[in-house]
């Protein structure tokens, strides 16, 4: 399995796998052919987009589903921009640091997704972390199963990887408690 392929596939199907009826997606950042093999796999239900955080500014207010950050860093202003075209009921991923490598980055990007969204919780796979914010669906009780156990040709995800990407040891959880919206 190529190194990049678990996060691709868990940057996509994470997201898409959580929200009940994603129509419009935002992918923002690099991507490569994977990402968006993977990415394809869900054109029957979703209409997606690829490009950099300036194709935020064209998209009208409330009209995106899930926006995906591959490689782009969430700020306040970047996060401001995503609340504008985001509607009441959607969500970001965005990669983020392991906690064992930064606990403080992790905490303070969790603080900053938890600004604007009910849900902001991370995930871990591999040796990765990302964040999954949500204005509405919890990426474990709303994962639509009928999506993801029809995924096919994956290496990495599953439904049980999914839900198990949440899971953390008792005291990271601890540490974490306050500040991860759950």
């Amino acid at each position: 399995m190529k190194n990049n392929n678990a996060f691709n596939e868990m940057m996509v199907h994470l997201p898409l796998c959580t929200h009940k009826e994603a129509s419009n997606v935002l992918i923002i950042g690099n991507t490569d052919e994977d990402l968006k093999a993977q990415a394809q796999k869900h054109n029957k239900d979703s209409n997606i987009e690829f490009g950099d955080a300036s194709l935020l500014t064209s998209k009208n207010e409330k009209n995106i589903d899930v926006i995906i950050l591959t490689d782009v860093e969430l700020d306040e202003l970047l996060l401001a921009n995503i609340d504008r075209v985001l509607k009441d009921d959607g969500l970001i991923s965005f990669p983020s640091v392991s906690f064992s490598r930064d606990e403080e980055k992790l905490k303070a990007d969790l603080k900053l997704a938890g600004e604007k969204f009910w849900i902001a919780m991370p995930f871990k796979f591999g040796h990765s972390t990302s964040i999954l914010a949500s204005k509405k669906y919890h990426p474990t009780a709303d994962l639509v199963l009928q999506r993801s156990d029809f995924l096919d040709g994956l290496n990495y995800y599953t439904s049980e990887i999914h839900n198990a990407s949440f899971v953390y040891p008792a005291s990271e959880y601890k540490a974490l408690t306050g500040i991860a919206k759950r």
